[in-house]
C-alpha cells in the first residue's frame, strides 16, 4: 500500500459542472477570464459584439474545453434576453454571469455628446443590469448562483476626461451591493471586482491616441504602488475566486485589484 505521505493529492477542480457566461468575452480580461474557468472545470459561453473576435477566441478556448461565442449587444434587452436563452439551450443552465463587457468614450461634461454618454451607461451599466434581469430566474430556480460585476478603479476615485465611464463604474458598484441584498435569500451571490491599470486592448488603444504612447504607459506604470501593470490573468484569478466556492460566504463585496492604486 502507498504510504499517505507519497500519495499524489487530490486536486479538485473549482468550478466543475458548472456553466459560465462571460460578456465582453473575446479579448482582455475576459478572454482571460474564460481560459480560467476552463481550467477549473467549467463550460463557457462567450459574448462579443464582433463575430471575427468571437470565433478566433472561441477557437482557441475549445482547446481547452466546452465553449461556445454567441454574438450580440448587451446593451439591447432583446440581445441580453437571447444570450442568456442561449446559454441555458445548449448547456441546460447557468452558474456564473460575469458582466464584463465595458467601452470608455472619454470627454468632460461640457464637449460629451448625449450620445456618448448614453452609449457609456447602456454598455457598462445597463448591459450589467439586462444580463442579470435575465440570468437571475434561472438561477432562482436552481437555488444557487454567482454574478461578478467588472467595475474599475474609476468607480471608487475620480479621473480627468471621463465623467461617463466613472458614473457607470460608481454605479456599477452600488447597484453589485443592492442586488447582493436582494438575492442573498436564493443563494445567489453578487460581487464585483475593480481593476487598475490592466494591459489589455482598451490599454493599448488609450496609450495610441496619447501624443507618446510610450511615456503614457511609463506614466501610467509610474502611478501604480507595485510598480507594473496589471495583466488581465491578475483580474481573472481574482473572478475565479469569486466565483468559487472558495468565497462561498462572500457577497456585496468589491474587491480592488489595481497594484495598490486606490490605497494611496
Amino acid at each position: 500500500m502507498t504510504p499517505a505521505s507519497m500519495r499524489t493529492p487530490r486536486i479538485e477542480m473549482k468550478l466543475k459542472g458548472r456553466v459560465a457566461l462571460i460578456t465582453g468575452g473575446s479579448q482582455g480580461i475576459g478572454l482571460a477570464t474564460a481560459r480560467a474557468f476552463l481550467l477549473e472545470g467549467a463550460r463557457v459561453a462567450i459574448v462579443g459584439r464582433s463575430k471575427t473576435k468571437g470565433a478566433k477566441a472561441v477557437g482557441e478556448l475549445a482547446k481547452l474545453g466546452d465553449a461556445i461565442f454567441i454574438q450580440g449587444d448587451v446593451s439591447k434587452a432583446s440581445s441580453a434576453k437571447r444570450m442568456v436563452n442561449r446559454t441555458i439551450s445548449v448547456f441546460g443552465r447557468i452558474d456564473v454571469l460575469f458582466n464584463n463587457a465595458g467601452i470608455s468614450i472619454g470627454g468632460t461634461a461640457e464637449d460629451m455628446t448625449d450620445e456618448d454618454w448614453d452609449r457609456v451607461i447602456g454598455v457598462n451599466l445597463k448591459g450589467a443590469f439586462l444580463m442579470t434581469k435575465y440570468a437571475i430566474p434561472y438561477m432562482k430556480k436552481q437555488r444557487s448562483g454567482v454574478i461578478v460585476n467588472n467595475s474599475s478603479e474609476l468607480g471608487l476615485v475620480g479621473d480627468r476626461g471621463c465623467p461617463a465611464h466613472c458614473a457607470s463604474k460608481g454605479a456599477l458598484i452600488v447597484m453589485t451591493k443592492a442586488m447582493a441584498l436582494d438575492y442573498a435569500k436564493y443563494n445567489i451571490r453578487v460581487n464585483c471586482v475593480n481593476p487598475g491599470t490592466i494591459d489589455t486592448p482598451m490599454l493599448a488603444a488609450a496609450a495610441r491616441s496619447s501624443h507618446d504612447p510610450k511615456r503614457y504607459l511609463r506614466e501610467e506604470v509610474l502611478s501604480i504602488p507595485m510598480g507594473r501593470l496589471g495583466m488581465p490573468e491578475d483580474v481573472a484569478r481574482a473572478v475565479l475566486f469569486l466565483a468559487s466556492d472558495d468565497a462561498s460566504f462572500v457577497t456585496g463585496a468589491s474587491l480592488s485589484v489595481d497594484g495598490g492604486t486606490t490605497a494611496q
